[in-house]
C-alpha cells in the first residue's frame, strides 16, 4: 500500500463524512499528500451540492432557501469541521493579544459571541453570494474545491504550526512549496475553462480566495506562532465565500 493511499484515507476520512479505512501510518509526508488531495476528497461535497442546487432549481424553489440547502449540505458532508474552525479562529484572534490565551480560548469546544457572530456573517455572505448567482451550479461546485485548494498554501512548508500537538502540527510545514504552487496555477488556469462564463470570472474567483486566505493565514501566524486546524478550517470558509462573491 502507497504512502498516497494513506493520504488519499486522511483527506477523506478528515474532510468529510464518507466511511474510508484509517491509514496504516500519519507522517509528515502523508500529511502534505492529504493536503494536496483535499479539492479530490471533496468533489463527493462538491457533487452534492451541485444537485441540491439542481433540484432546488427545477422545483422552483426560492434561490435563497437552495443556497442554504446547499451550503448546509456541504457542512452537513465535512461534519461541520470548517464551520467550527472559523468560530474558533475567530473567538481566539479577538479574546486577547496574549498567544497563550488566545490558543486555549480555541481550545475549548464553545463558542462565544465573536465567534457566533463571524459564523453568522460568513455564512451570509456565502449563500447571499450563490443566490445572487447568474450559473450557481458552476459557482458552487468550483467555490467548494477552491476553498479545498487553499489547504496546500496554508501546509505549506515556511508555514509553521502555532501547537506541538493536534491537526494543525500534523499538517503544518507539510506540502511541498512547488506543489503548493502548481496547485494554485493549475487551478487558475482550469477556473479559466468555466461554461457559459466570462473567462475571466473564474481566475478572479480564484484569486480573491487566495488572496483573503492568505491573509487571515498572515494575521494567524504572527497573533498565534503559526497554524492550527481551526485556522486551517477558517481560511476554507473564507475562501469558500470570497471565491461564491467573485461568481456572484
Amino acid at each position: 500500500m502507497s504512502r498516497w493511499t494513506d493520504s488519499a484515507r486522511m483527506a477523506v476520512g478528515t474532510l468529510t463524512t464518507v466511511p474510508v479505512p484509517a491509514p496504516r501510518v500519519i507522517d509528515q509526508r502523508v500529511a502534505g499528500g492529504a493536503m494536496v488531495l483535499a479539492p479530490l476528497a471533496a468533489l463527493p461535497l462538491a457533487a452534492v451540492a451541485g444537485l441540491v442546487v439542481v433540484g432546488g432549481g427545477m422545483l422552483g424553489l426560492p434561490t435563497i432557501a437552495v443556497a442554504a440547502l446547499a451550503l448546509g449540505a456541504v457542512a452537513l458532508g465535512s461534519r461541520g469541521l470548517h464551520l467550527d474552525g472559523l468560530a474558533d479562529t475567530a473567538d481566539g484572534l479577538g479574546a486577547s493579544y496574549d498567544r497563550a490565551k488566545a490558543l486555549d480560548v480555541m481550545r475549548r469546544g464553545d463558542s462565544g459571541p465573536t465567534g457566533v457572530a463571524t459564523l453568522v456573517f460568513v455564512l451570509l455572505v456565502q449563500v447571499g453570494a450563490l443566490a445572487g448567482a447568474d450559473r450557481p451550479l458552476e459557482a458552487v461546485v468550483v467555490s467548494v474545491l477552491v476553498g479545498r485548494c487553499t489547504l496546500s498554501m496554508s501546509c505549506a512548508r515556511g508555514v509553521p504550526s502555532a501547537r506541538p500537538e493536534g491537526l494543525g502540527a500534523t499538517v503544518a510545514d507539510s506540502v511541498p512549496r512547488t506543489a503548493a504552487i502548481v496547485i494554485g496555477v493549475a487551478t487558475v488556469g482550469a477556473s479559466a475553462l468555466l461554461p457559459g462564463m466570462a473567462w475571466w470570472r473564474g481566475p478572479l474567483a480564484v484569486v480573491l480566495a487566495y488572496a483573503v486566505t492568505a491573509a487571515l493565514l498572515a494575521r494567524c501566524t504572527k497573533r498565534l506562532g503559526g497554524v492550527t486546524g481551526d485556522v486551517l478550517g477558517a481560511g476554507v470558509e473564507v475562501a469558500v465565500a470570497a471565491s461564491l462573491l467573485a461568481l456572484a
